[in-house]
């Protein structure tokens, strides 16, 4: 991984839009030409950090869920912003899509129609031992041929075998405590849990 210049960092902050920050600064920014800069400031052991980097980290998730069929960004590079703090970004094509979480809000009846297909897509998951805590609204985009792909999966983890009843509950309590949190009102929970259950059932 390269380190990244001061000067190319700051003509990338002042040249792209800012889509995402936090209390420590920039997180998404979209360049000039239409490719994404995530920065990510780890949380992890600067150690380990250092010597595996959430870039990194997120750059080999994107190359696995490719390879399980799961559509996501296209990763074109990772690089160190300040190694010595843990600092790393990838450089990415954006997913194209819609979050369903906009979908939500402002297509209700299109959103409902594909309630079904969501639970299967969910169910898909599950079976392919992917365990992704922020699974939730904002993080699965409907894509342009009409499937479904994930962004934002740092914390995804494969579990190498299909989730267990106690995991599949716990990754639909993430999902239930985001939309708590985000105080979304009239999303259809039930039918959403009827519709992963049918398909469970008639995949087994």
């Amino acid at each position: 991984m390269r380190i990244v210049t001061a000067n190319e960092l700051q003509d990338w902050l002042s040249q792209g839009e800012l889509l995402e920050k936090d209390s420590h600064g920039p997180k998404v920014v979209r360049l000039p030409d239409g490719s994404l800069l995530k920065i990510f400031r780890s949380r992890r052991n600067p150690l380990l950090a250092r010597l595996r980097p959430d870039a990194r980290r997120f750059a080999e998730r994107a190359e696995r869920l490719q390879a399980l069929g799961i559509a996501t960004p296209d990763i074109r590079e990772c690089a160190w912003i300040d190694r010595h703090a843990a600092v790393s970004a990838c450089l990415y094509a954006p997913l194209a899509g819609l979050p369903l979480d906009k979908l939500f809000r402002d297509q209700r009846d299109e959103f409902d129609r594909r309630l079904p297909q969501l639970a299967a897509y969910i169910l898909k998951l599950h079976r392919l031992g992917i365990y992704f805590r922020s699974l939730h609204l904002g993080n699965i985009l409907l894509t342009p041929d009409g499937d479904f792909g994930l962004i934002d999966f740092l914390d995804l983890r494969f579990k190498g075998r299909p989730l267990g009843r106690m995991l599949v509950r716990r990754n639909f309590r993430h999902l239930q405590r985001y939309l708590e949190r985000r105080k979304v009102q009239g999303f259809p929970w039930s039918e959403l849990i009827s519709h992963y259950e049918a398909a469970s059932s008639a995949s087994s």
